[in-house]
């Protein structure tokens, strides 16, 4: 897939007019999923010019100019698994969406409007560039950007309705389930649902995921694997009665074998509502 010129930005910059009088505004509640292919350009005109756009893969690709801030991008996209486009406007305003190839293309343009966003950047995060990242970068830049992309695809998913399947378990009213596993980038996004249907209160003193193996033969033991999370997105401090949360653990990807399990292990704080729920190989193996 050629990269696209400052030149083809121009020239779709000049056909805006003409453009503007065939398509109508999209918003969120429409503008949901954009289709591309690999020989026509797609074009987004956002409201605000465009500080950051980043794809999830890279059979898409969407170009725009980085040398002055212009409202136009140009995204294309290749034959393969569908992905995800994460762009940031001068404003902090940060728009999602779910990108497919598709050989046909309904819509070539749309005019995207301010409340298509899903959220505003965090003035404590420093967004940059992928290409910015430098030797002699100082750590903590670095980190502020990781940090953005989890929280910028953590939101996405929180308002995702894509599932992985029926994985949970539930004690004296607590439910712990895993609704969805998503690999994105260079790591494991495992969306959780806490939800409480007893008469009390339950607060979770903490959550750890591992992979145990279990030990055949006569000295049957387990090894257990703690696996760090690198971000956690709205993990509750309480779940009130009658009342759930959903939030998002984010760690390094990992695979595991046949004689392998992931347990997620949950404690309740001053109680005995603890919780150890199993997800198999294939779920973790064959995420989204």
């Amino acid at each position: 897939m050629k990269k696209l010129s400052i030149l083809s930005v121009f020239i779709f910059i000049i056909g805006w007019p003409t453009m503007a009088a065939q398509e109508v505004n999209f918003t969120s509640d429409v503008l949901d999923t954009i289709y591309a292919n690999d020989h026509k350009n797609v074009a987004l005109f956002f409201p605000a010019p465009i500080r950051q756009g980043i794809t999830g893969s890279e059979n898409f690709v969407f170009t725009y100019n980085r040398e002055k801030e212009q409202h136009l991008g140009l995204l294309q996209g290749m034959p393969g698994k569908e992905s995800n486009l994460l762009v940031i406007s001068t404003t902090g305003a940060v728009f999602s969406y779910i990108v497919k190839y598709s050989e046909e293309l309904e819509k070539l343009n749309y005019f995207i409007d301010e409340s298509g966003s899903i959220g505003n950047e965090s003035p404590a995060f420093k967004s940059v560039a992928e290409d910015d990242f430098v030797p002699g970068s100082k750590p903590e830049e670095i980190l502020a950007d990781k940090d953005l992309i989890y929280q910028i695809f953590s939101t996405y998913l929180i308002r995702s309705k894509q599932r992985l399947g029926r994985i949970n378990k539930k004690k004296e009213g607590i439910q712990l389930q895993v609704e969805n596993i998503v690999f994105h980038g260079e790591e494991l996004y495992f969306v959780l649902k806490l939800e409480n249907d007893s008469p009390i209160d339950y607060e979770p003193t903490f959550l750890d995921i591992s992979v145990e193996t279990r030990q055949k033969g006569k000295k049957k033991s387990i090894q257990k694997l703690l696996q760090e999370p690198v971000f956690t997105y709205k993990m509750p401090e309480k779940v009130r009665k009658s009342q759930s949360s959903r939030f998002i653990y984010v760690l390094p990807k990992f695979s595991i074998a046949e004689d392998k399990v992931v347990v997620i292990d949950l404690k309740e704080l001053n109680g005995e509502r603890d919780i150890k729920l199993k997800v198999k190989k294939r779920y973790i193996n064959n995420p989204n």
